[in-house]
């Protein structure tokens, strides 16, 4: 019977942390952080993420910045906003909520963020950096998910690690980080030949592919550690990850929960990167 890991609780903890350290800050007479986000468009789900950014922002003392633009807004008008903002000493942090409305182009949009300010890395730049080992910033899921592992007492060194996803937000750098971690990694597409015997074979297993509850026991080694990174939301309202966990709960030594699992983790990973960005500006 697996041990559920809570990113949900794990956060938390974190996020105490950076409340003092802000306290801390504050009370030497710095300014607080502030992280702009900016979303385009009224996508519920979008504008359900940004007021968690906000709410969480707003709850260890970094000021929160929301910009919200009509759909209609030009490509031209978009990137001299966030330039505006790349400029602007009082920001810290700037993350462009995407999806984007298919008229805007996301690749260069993003390019408009300074590197140094880019929290959620995203940027070519930094994610360069990232793959030469000399990293700026890093995407905050990838980042959350190591943090996971860590409260998981995941020893990595020599471990097999499968990752089931290879998109750049997600698979491609949580790899990455897994390989700097002395893991064996093998990622895992929709092109991969039986699936199932692949991952069998994972000491660790990350499944970030977005499809309901397609991982069951038959993918999952006993004794495994598995992150669910996906979160799908059902016919009938409720959410549920990649992974089928009653099915896997057996199978697995621990493994995270959707929700409370990787999503919260993401959230305080972003805050992280804000707070690293300011405390390189204002404060060093």
């Amino acid at each position: 019977m697996a041990e559920i890991i809570y990113g949900s609780e794990l956060s938390k903890e974190l996020k105490d942390e950076m409340k003092e350290t802000i306290e801390k800050y504050k009370a030497e007479g710095h300014r607080a952080p502030c992280l702009a986000v900016i979303l385009v468009g009224n996508d519920p789900a979008s504008e359900s993420y940004v007021k968690g950014k906000d709410k969480a922002c707003h709850a260890i003392g970094i000021d929160s910045k929301p910009i919200f633009l009509d759909a209609s807004i030009s490509q031209e008008e978009l990137e001299k906003i966030i330039t505006d903002l790349s400029n602007d000493d009082s920001v810290d942090g700037i993350l462009l909520q995407l999806p984007l409305p298919k008229d805007l182009d996301e690749a260069s949009a993003i390019q408009c963020i300074h590197p140094d300010k880019d929290v959620d890395g995203l940027h070519p730049v930094n994610f360069g950096y990232f793959f030469l080992n000399e990293p700026n910033f890093v995407p905050c899921t990838p980042l959350g998910i190591m943090e996971l592992l860590k409260r998981m007492e995941c020893d990595l060194d020599g471990k097999n690690a499968v990752v089931i996803g290879r998109s750049k937000l997600v698979g491609t750098p949580v790899a990455r980080l897994l390989q700097n971690a002395n893991a064996t990694v093998t990622i895992c597409h929709s092109h991969t030949k039986d699936l199932a015997a692949v991952c069998k074979q994972a000491d660790v297993l990350i499944a970030a592919i977005g499809r309901p509850k397609m991982i069951t026991k038959e993918y999952v080694k006993d004794g495994a550690y598995v992150i669910d990174v996906g979160v799908n939301r059902l016919d009938d309202g409720t959410l549920c990850g990649d992974v089928d966990f009653d099915d896997v709960f057996e199978t697995a030594y621990k493994i995270t929960p959707v929700p409370k699992g990787v999503g919260p983790m993401t959230i305080c990973m972003l805050l992280r990167n804000t707070l690293t960005s300011y405390e390189r500006r204002v404060i060093q």
